[in-house]
């Protein structure tokens, strides 16, 4: 992450990962408003599919519950919204 300029401690995504998901890079939110339209989070920071294709990252696994690929993506996006993970202390 580092090498790309996005910031983020391992406190802050250990954190959320675990508010997140549990730390299960499996796991599907089936209920929240995303899932109704039909793009339900998924992985370990529970991005949906369009954050993902955005915040990807070259060299990353285009998979989205690639657990490197849902952390770096997940990363960027809150780098972008909130300036670092670190910053993120809900559901984002």
């Amino acid at each position: 992450m580092k090498k790309h300029g996005i910031p983020g401690s391992y406190d802050g995504i250990k954190r959320n990962i675990i508010r997140e998901s549990g730390g299960d890079p499996g796991a599907v939110n089936d209920w929240d408003i995303n899932a109704q339209k039909g793009i339900p989070s998924k992985g370990l920071l529970q991005v949906i599919q369009p954050t993902f294709d955005q915040y990807h990252v070259k060299g990353t696994a285009d998979k989205l519950t690639d657990p490197v690929a849902n952390i770096v993506a997940a990363c960027n996006y809150a780098a972008d919204r909130y300036g670092t993970m670190d910053n993120v202390d809900s559901a984002y």
